[in-house]
């Protein structure tokens, strides 16, 4: 990620994320008691999350911000930091109650591996299991903040049929003047 992201850990964004975009993003939805996160990135999310759920694994691609939260997070019993590929997790089958994932999706570099990123989390959801994804709409403001690094934007309007085809039931998907956020939950 490119200069720009830092902001994504700073306490004025994880402010953003306490109380406008999980709260719009999850309302009443209960993830359960064992959570994971894909793309944490700097780590606003997951400071947020970890004091929702009980347990969450956090799996970061980036070596070094996988590093920097599994620093941060050392001693945190509930926050576990895993450096990992979401598009190939390293989890059993169907070990997870819940999963969510926080403006990251744009930086998955093409259709398929969202896809498969998709097909992953379903993997290691358990039946029922709630899925839970937001990020921003495409816009020049916002690919121009990503200059030399991925930006590829997740058409809302795809993702009931997409998240279908990855495994998934009773998606719901929302958007507002900034981003989209969809729900669905393993068949």
């Amino acid at each position: 990620m490119n200069e720009y992201h830092k902001l994504c850990g700073s306490d004025e964004w994880r402010a953003v994320v306490r109380d406008s975009i999980l709260p719009w993003a999850l309302g009443d939805l209960d993830l359960g008691d064992d959570v994971l996160e894909v793309g944490p990135g700097y780590g606003a999310t997951t400071d947020v999350l970890g004091e929702l759920v009980p347990k969450l694994t956090a799996v970061e691609i980036d070596r070094d911000l996988a590093a920097m939260l599994m620093d941060r997070f050392a001693g945190k019993g509930s926050v576990f930091i895993v450096r990992g590929d979401a598009t190939a997790l390293e989890f059993p089958d169907g070990c997870f109650s819940g999963a969510a994932s926080f403006t990251m999706l744009h930086h998955v570099p093409t259709v398929a591996l969202q896809d498969r990123l998709f097909a992953e989390v379903g993997r290691v959801l358990r039946s029922g299991g709630v899925f839970v994804v937001g990020d921003g709409l495409a816009s020049p403001e916002l690919e121009a903040h990503h200059e030399s690094d991925t930006y590829n934007p997740v058409d809302p309007e795809t993702l009931v049929e997409r998240l279908e085809v990855s495994g998934f039931a009773d998606v719901e998907v929302k958007t507002n003047p900034f981003g989209w956020a969809a729900r669905a939950r393993k068949r």
